[in-house]
């Protein structure tokens, strides 16, 4: 017996950071977004804890108690005083160390699979309190559609979406690191008054009324600047994307994936096969949002 549950990743259209509190996380205003890239966690019985990774980038992939699907076993199995015997095999889609939320997709992935093979029956209230204990993004990634975060990104209300919006995600070579990133955002906000982060109540109209030229004129992300000057040349893969005619450019969440906002499906094609030729990514995906949150499949 085994469950496959298939876990999407996130966009941030907007991630509005405050600055550091006395426990070293921000505050946030943060508006995610689902989209159609998936990772699949796949959960069998077995003697022990156990994991495997297959996909691009598996190498890059942690297969001990660090990674975040094992923490989700280990972590649902303690509050039910049950050892954590299963085999959990992640299927990689979602770029590894992008931006994405490919670590916390596994982590939702992994608890509500593991709750369908232990016969749980744990509540949806239950588990986002397990996923908060384990991370920042990791509550979306089980709720998915469109929410925005407050509090370091793990308090969630849902949001309404009125359409479909079309993306190009530019994979870099190499990766950021997310608490490096936020640490730079610090250095480079040191010394000036960080605003309280509130959620723009145009792009919040945007998204309900499926408007992308709205939502590509609001879209905004506070850690864009300390991703670009960790990784610099992120800056012409955005400066290509707008030439190819993206309605908006940015940098997803931490990097150093980039997210381009298309005004179409044939849009986002023109400006994956512009980011290819360009030579400045190693891979662009083609996409829409919103997708569905973690299901069993």
């Amino acid at each position: 017996m085994s469950v496959t549950v298939r876990v999407p990743a996130k966009v941030n259209v907007q991630l509005a950071v405050g600055a550091a509190r006395p426990d070293g996380f921000h505050d946030l205003a943060n508006v995610f977004l689902a989209v159609g890239l998936y990772d699949e966690v796949t959960v069998t019985p077995a003697d022990g804890l156990r994991i495997t990774c297959s996909g691009p980038d598996a190498h890059q992939v942690p297969l001990d108690a660090s990674n975040l699907a094992a923490r989700a076993a280990l972590a649902l199995a303690a509050r039910h005083g049950i050892p954590a015997d299963v085999h959990l095999h992640i299927a990689k889609d979602i770029p590894v160390a992008g931006g994405m939320a490919g670590g916390s997709a596994d982590g939702a992935g992994a608890l509500l699979a593991c709750d369908a093979l232990w016969g749980l029956g744990s509540s949806r209230r239950e588990l986002l309190d397990i996923c908060a204990e384990l991370g920042s993004d990791v509550p979306f990634s089980l709720l998915g559609g469109a929410a925005l975060g407050t509090g370091r990104g793990e308090l969630l209300e849902p949001l309404p979406v009125g359409g479909s919006f079309h993306w190009v995600f530019a994979l870099a070579d190499g990766g950021l690191s997310t608490p490096a990133v936020y640490g730079e955002f610090d250095r480079l906000t040191a010394g000036t008054e960080v605003p309280a982060p509130v959620a723009s109540p145009s792009l919040l109209a945007a998204l309900r009324d499926g408007d992308a030229v709205g939502l590509a004129a609001t879209v905004v992300n506070d850690l864009q600047p300390a991703a670009l000057s960790l990784f610099p040349g992120l800056a012409r893969t955005l400066a290509v994307g707008a030439e190819a005619g993206a309605l908006a450019s940015l940098v997803s969440g931490s990097g150093p994936t980039t997210a381009f906002l298309a005004k179409s499906a044939e849009g986002a094609e023109a400006v994956a096969a512009a980011l290819l030729a360009s030579g400045t990514c190693r891979a662009a995906r083609v996409t829409s949002g919103p997708a569905p949150g973690a299901t069993v499949v």
